[in-house]
């Protein structure tokens, strides 16, 4: 059965001024749906970097990504950002909600690419806020929340399209410790329970130690079982 995600020789290099500075070198690497893999490494070392590149933020230098059979860096502006709309979903470090909107116009917010949101929309949103524990609070902006609740905001959005892919830079990293674990536990229940394919990018030993897979970036490169 073929992998959900493939990554083939992923290279990634920026000018510098004293030459070429290669963050990806090579880096390889297959998931499927179901799976949940958490990368760890120093600051620099590329982590950013990698899940851009996997969410068809920024591009490769070389190499080649397919999403669900698909080679997003093939496709022209529209239909990349279709693409991503649909195949993808992001949680963000900060959690970059829209400070004017309520919890549930948060969430809706991705399916204004599809021309707006629907009835079944407005149901799904309300139904994922309710897993996340925030069904009483829909109607609160950003900032009547606390940093926890507006991160498990984030997950709902991220969740609202039913993307395969999903995709958490340091969820985590602007948490106390109490909220760090209840994020992480429910971005992983979510996971299992939509067999969705989920990458983190994490600071947090914590947080990777409750992954099933895990691995180190180092040198440009995925080193698994770290």
């Amino acid at each position: 059965m073929p992998s959900d995600l493939v990554v083939r020789a992923l290279r990634k290099e920026y000018p510098h001024p004293s030459g070429t500075l290669v963050v990806l070198d090579g880096l390889s690497l297959a998931m499927s749906r179901g799976e949940a893999l958490a990368v760890m490494g120093p600051s620099g070392s590329g982590k950013s970097t990698l899940l851009y590149i996997l969410g068809s933020l920024e591009s490769p230098t070389a190499g080649a990504v397919e999403i669900c059979g698909q080679d997003p860096f093939a496709l022209g502006p529209a239909g990349l950002a279709r693409f991503r709309n649909r195949s993808v979903g992001f949680v963000f470090q900060d959690h970059h909600l829209l400070p004017q909107c309520t919890s549930l116009e948060n969430v809706l917010v991705p399916t204004l690419a599809r021309g707006g949101a629907s009835p079944e929309d407005a149901v799904r949103a309300k139904d994922l806020l309710g897993r996340v524990g925030l069904a009483e609070r829909m109607d609160r902006l950003p900032s009547e929340l606390s940093g926890g609740e507006r991160q498990r905001v984030a997950i709902a959005r991220a969740l609202i399209n039913s993307p395969p892919v999903v995709l958490a830079d340091e969820p985590t990293g602007n948490l106390d410790r109490r909220s760090a674990r209840r994020v992480g536990s429910l971005l992983l229940e979510l996971q299992r329970e939509r067999d969705i394919l989920l990458i983190a990018v994490t600071h947090s030993v914590d947080l990777a130690a409750r992954f099933p897979e895990r691995a180190e970036l180092v040198d440009g490169r995925l080193e698994r079982g770290a």
